[in-house]
């Protein structure tokens, strides 16, 4: 077998009395080595998202806000996006017109889901997944997890 770095790695780790490859992948588990980063294992600009604007539960609506405190809807849409290295624009309609736009049944936690009436996009959030959604919902109320209550939505994932 050829010598890589990868193929040496189990080998360190068991000299270092860790657990060895084997034992980590026979329980589904990953192995995390610092400078050998892989796709898998590295977070998506939409996790890192979603977990930011979780991070924001409880921050007052306020319209026309970006944050760091306050938020409109489509403001913490950018404002997550913009954290986790991803630049949006600042309206939820521009937002549609700006994602690759996907079905429910292709939509993933960190997806943006556009809420319309007929073809005029009013509101967005991001996706947790289980049918909910972190947004800012109107004045008077707070960055929060809640239920989709409606069917005319639309998704997009960011591009």
């Amino acid at each position: 077998m050829r010598m890589t770095a990868l193929n040496r790695v189990p080998s360190l780790m068991v000299r270092a009395g860790t657990a060895s490859a084997l034992t980590i992948a026979a329980v589904g588990g990953s192995i995390v080595v610092p400078g050998i980063a892989s796709e898998a294992a590295a977070a998506t600009h939409a996790t890192k998202a979603l977990k930011i604007a979780a991070s924001k539960k409880g921050a007052p609506y306020r319209y026309g806000a970006t944050g760091p405190s306050r938020f409109d809807c489509s403001g913490l849409t950018l404002y997550s996006f913009k954290k986790a290295g991803k630049k949006l624009p600042r309206t939820a309609a521009q937002q549609y017109n700006r994602t690759r736009h996907i079905t429910a049944s292709s939509r993933k936690a960190g997806d943006l889901v556009f809420f319309h009436s007929g073809r005029s996009v009013y509101h967005v959030g991001i996706y947790a997944g289980k049918g909910k959604i972190w947004h800012a919902p109107k004045t008077g109320d707070v960055v929060r997890l809640q239920k989709i209550w409606t069917k005319s939505v639309w998704y997009g994932r960011v591009k």
